[in-house]
């Protein structure tokens, strides 16, 4: 089972800036779909923003669209979510996942930390 690489996590102040990022484990592993997760305790790990193979389709929650880029480096098979305007409320572990058919989030990330204070 191929595993995602993330980092990028971390303690900031509401309104700054974050950036995570994402790559598999085995660099030429090949997926149709990569994305970003977010979980707090005791609730579902929610979909926030997703992107293409080849970066022509992108899809964002509403509770971030505006705020939160995610981008994808296609030459080091590499996905980055931009967070911008950061809230208390964003923070959670957010999840990197990818699927290699459909919306199979079949892969994962090991999780990494944000946290926002106000």
């Amino acid at each position: 089972q191929v595993q995602l690489v993330e980092s990028g996590g971390g303690l900031v102040q509401a309104g700054d800036s974050l950036r995570l990022s994402c790559r598999p484990a085995i660099r030429t592993f090949s997926t149709i779909r990569m994305g970003w997760f977010r979980q707090v305790p005791g609730k579902d790990r929610d979909i926030i923003a997703w992107i293409t193979r080849g970066g022509d389709s992108t899809w964002y929650a509403d509770s971030v669209k505006g705020r939160f880029t995610i981008l994808r480096d296609t030459a080091e098979n590499t996905i980055y979510l931009q967070m911008n305007s950061l809230k208390p409320d964003d923070t959670a572990v957010y999840y990197c996942a990818a699927t290699r058919e459909s919306f199979n989030w079949a892969y994962w990330g090991q999780g990494t930390q944000v946290t926002v204070s106000s």
